[in-house]
C-alpha cells in the first residue's frame, strides 16, 4: 500500500490542475479568440504607455488575451491566442506554463510578445518556442506591476508585456512556458 504524503498530494493536485487547464474543454474557437484579442489590444493601449507604437510598428506580435494561472507551491497556467502580422491573425497558439516556488493564488491576465524584426518573427514561427526565467511577481485585485515602454526598450528585438491582471497571486517562482501552434 502506498502512503500519501503532503508533498505527493500537492504535486498530484497541481499536475491534475495543469492537465485540466490544457484539456479540450478549455479550447476556444477562432471567433472567440479573435474577439478577445481585439479587447486585449484596447486594454493594452489604455494600460501601457507607447503600446500603440508597439502594436503598429512591430513586425508581428503574439497576443494571448486570456491566460489563467493558479498556484500553491506548484502552479500552472494556460491560454490561447494568435500571432498577428499586418493586423491579421496568421496562426493560432496556446501557451502552457508550469512554475515552482513560493506562490499562492489565482489570477487571469493577458500577455503579448512583440517581434521588432522580421528575422526574430520568422525564428519564432519556424519552431515551437520555450521561455524559461526566474520570476518575482505580484498581482492584486485588478492591479499589477506593468512595464513601461520607452525609446530604449522599443528597439529590442523581442519585447514582452503582461497586462490586464485580475485576481490575487503572489510569489517568487521559477517558471517555464511552452508556446505551441494549434488549429482553430
Amino acid at each position: 500500500m502506498m502512503k500519501l504524503t503532503k508533498r505527493g498530494f500537492i504535486a498530484g493536485t497541481a499536475g491534475l490542475g495543469v492537465s485540466s487547464l490544457a484539456g479540450p474543454a478549455f479550447a476556444m474557437k477562432r471567433a472567440k479568440i479573435d474577439r478577445l484579442i481585439r479587447q486585449a489590444e484596447d486594454t493594452l493601449r489604455v494600460e501601457v504607455p507607447n503600446a500603440a507604437r508597439l502594436l503598429d510598428e512591430s513586425a508581428g506580435y503574439l497576443m494571448m488575451p486570456r491566460i489563467r494561472k493558479a498556484g500553491l507551491g506548484f502552479g500552472g497556467a494556460y491560454g490561447e491566442g494568435a500571432l498577428i502580422v499586418g493586423g491579421v491573425p496568421t496562426q493560432y497558439y496556446s501557451v502552457l506554463a508550469g512554475s515552482f516556488g513560493l506562490q499562492i493564488g489565482v489570477e487571469q491576465y493577458s500577455s503579448a510578445l512583440f517581434f521588432g524584426t522580421d528575422s526574430r518573427l520568422n525564428k519564432f514561427r519556424s519552431r515551437d518556442g520555450w521561455t524559461v526565467g526566474a520570476d518575482l511577481e505580484y498581482t492584486a485585485w485588478d492591479q499589477g506591476e506593468d512595464a513601461d515602454i520607452d525609446n530604449h526598450t522599443i528597439l529590442e528585438t523581442v519585447y514582452g508585456v503582461v497586462f490586464g491582471q485580475e485576481g490575487l497571486h503572489v510569489g517568487a517562482t521559477l517558471e517555464g512556458s511552452k508556446y505551441s501552434t494549434i488549429t482553430r
